[in-house]
């Protein structure tokens, strides 16, 4: 009897603490998350040293209430994942070195965790993965296509070239007055209005799968600010609507066109942006027209969570590559260059 492998993962990239047992690196047997939303509000974003000094005071709790969930014990662990980059240098570092004095005080294997690689690992928490597959990438801080021909295998087919998805979408709420984080009033707003101001659509070069959304954040800026001077009121709904269906529109068309190309058996999307209902539903059309398999996570798995570092730490693991204890954080760190 093949022994199941037991993988704990470590979460602390930017404002969540979390930490998640997995086992074969497609089960969830306990998830825990911190969220420290409510700390920066008020600031109307992450404020680094902040995070920082909230991961050091629930790292270890969350930690202990995972094993707690889970029923385990250390010596039930195989292996410790965590995020290595990219994120917050000094929030990274707190996850790492408690990965590191776990790891070490209960002699385990430690391996680091790309964190674009753990979202994209999220979806092997909802079905197993068929390749070549498509990855469409949507966050605060990125937003890329990647290939992936096998397991740990990337290859960048399109990326942003300034604002990713989830920073205009963050730009945009400050501009209609929205709470932080803005993604989730805006797609609430959006699915508000029966109409929608009209937005530009960014295409870039003929056959490019790069996306710019700072001349779509620039335009909604713009539509505001001369709106206001002309004393005319504004319809909030139909400005969300009218910004989400332009961003909707491109990542669609995009992934859809290089999935054709590439001719992939299943197209996945992750991060957290991947949460907003309008894009689930727009890729889930689009790729059950064309008879491609689609696969999105639930919510609770496109933010940032410790279960998708395990899952793809699982896998990293089972390939035979772990970290050494010199481990440190790197918050340029590529997608590309982890291996």
């Amino acid at each position: 009897m093949i022994k199941d492998q037991i993988v704990l993962g470590i979460e602390t990239s930017c404002d969540e603490t979390a930490a998640s047992i997995v086992r074969n690196g497609n089960e969830i047997i306990s998830n825990v998350v911190s969220s420290q939303i409510e700390s920066h509000k008020r600031f109307g974003g992450v404020v680094p040293e902040i995070a920082s000094r909230h991961h050091v005071e629930e790292v270890t709790m969350v930690l202990e209430e995972a094993l707690k969930q889970a029923n385990m014990k250390p010596n039930d662990l195989d292996a410790v994942a965590v995020t290595e980059g990219p994120g917050l240098v000094g929030a990274l570092l707190i996850g790492i070195n408690a990965a590191k004095a776990f790891a070490f005080a209960n002699q385990l294997p430690l391996v680091g965790v790309h964190h674009i690689a753990g979202h994209i690992y999220a979806n092997q928490l909802v079905e197993p993965m068929e390749f070549p597959l498509l990855a469409l990438v949507v966050s605060g801080g990125h937003t890329e296509i990647v290939l992936m021909q096998n397991h740990g295998s990337f290859e960048l087919i399109g990326e942003t070239r300034d604002d990713a998805a989830g920073e205009a979408y963050d730009k945009v709420a400050r501009v209609l007055k929205l709470p932080y984080p803005g993604g989730p009033h805006i797609d609430r707003l959006a699915h508000e209005s029966e109409e929608a101001i009209a937005f530009p659509r960014i295409w870039l070069e003929p056959g490019s799968y790069d996306f710019s959304f700072s001349g779509l954040k620039s335009s909604v800026i713009n539509y505001m600010h001369n709106a206001e001077q002309r004393g005319e009121e504004i319809n909030p709904q139909a400005v969300a609507a009218g910004f989400q269906s332009s961003v909707v529109e491109v990542l669609t068309s995009k992934t859809l066109r290089a999935a054709k190309e590439y001719k992939v058996k299943q197209v996945i999307a992750a991060g957290g942006v991947a949460a907003n209902r309008g894009l689930r539903k727009s890729l889930e059309d689009t790729f059950i027209k064309e008879g491609i398999k689609f696969t999105v996570p639930p919510l609770f798995l496109c933010t940032d969570n410790a279960a998708m570092i395990a899952a793809a730490g699982s896998v990293m693991f089972e390939k035979g590559h772990t970290s050494s204890m010199a481990m440190n954080g790197k918050p340029g760190m590529t997608l590309f260059d982890w291996k």
